[in-house]
């Protein structure tokens, strides 16, 4: 991802994501519309500042890529007193631009020398976190009910559209159609492996005519305060469902969850139909 940056003050530094914005592949930034990514902005920038720890941080935006600007770009600003939640971001259109930036000096992390590993472990770790982030904020913003609607819709697309392009990197079938115990162990196979690569610890077995995947805890929320534990779960679990159905839609697959003082037991049986 292509980030800009400069510091202009003790109080100000500019931030510029130019395109194409990576978030959005292709053609999909036309459909976004400056709600959308202004929703983003007062989710993510407006927020750094309460993360921080720092009530008197907050965003100016100068410029959004879907508004058909050449790159979402604002600033940080310490207003030296504390900010109402409406004033944590601010829109300044034509007011302000973000000076000349010296690609070649800007601030970045010497990966080069990373063993593959921990490049991997980071990927995974910045992935998740739009997770952790999204579960416990829409929670706040929409309530709990509403927040797993809507993040269980998206999930389910998500699981629809990637679940193919995935399974091919790991030499698995796709859109099988067959309905019988090979197709739910390669479903479950599929399930194990994509879970054990988020950090989660996982264990399939095969009681009969049904093949079940278990996780012990779920770590991508460990340390997390959700308004609904349960009704979060279920939202990020269409993720997983919409993927069953892209894989084999004559499969069934039911989930069984139990949260115990913050101890997650998880299952998942794949079964012909």
């Amino acid at each position: 991802m292509k980030t800009g940056y400069l510091r202009e003050s003790d109080s100000k530094a500019w931030v510029r994501y130019p395109p194409p914005r990576w978030i959005w592949r292709g053609t999909a930034i036309a459909a976004i519309p400056h709600a959308v990514s202004a929703a983003m902005l007062h989710g993510w920038h407006g927020h750094n500042g309460v993360s921080l720890g720092n009530d008197r941080l907050g965003f100016v935006c100068t410029g959004m890529t879907v508004d058909g600007m050449p790159g979402l770009e604002g600033y940080y600003f310490d207003y030296g007193r504390p900010l109402k939640e409406e004033e944590r971001v601010r829109f300044a259109y034509g007011q302000e631009e973000m000076p000349r930036v010296d690609w070649a000096n800007q601030p970045r992390l010497e990966t080069a020398n990373w063993p593959e590993e921990r490049r991997q472990r980071t990927f995974r770790a910045y992935a998740l976190e739009y997770l952790r982030t999204m579960l416990p904020t829409l929670q706040e913003l929409l309530g709990p009910a509403d927040a797993q609607a809507e993040l269980g819709r998206v999930a389910r697309l998500v699981g629809l559209q990637f679940h193919e392009e995935t399974a091919r990197d790991m030499g698995l079938p796709t859109d099988v159609e067959r309905g019988d115990m090979q197709s739910a162990r390669d479903f479950a196979r599929w399930l194990s492996a994509i879970q054990a690569a988020s950090g989660e610890e996982v264990e399939t077995s095969e009681p009969g005519v049904v093949v079940v995947v278990r996780m012990h805890g779920w770590r991508a929320v460990r340390e997390i305060t959700l308004a609904d534990p349960l009704k979060a779960f279920d939202a990020w679990n269409e993720l997983w469902l919409g993927a069953a159905a892209a894989h084999d839609r004559f499969l069934a697959v039911q989930t069984t969850r139990s949260l115990d003082e913050r101890n997650w037991e998880i299952a998942w049986r794949i079964a012909p139909r």
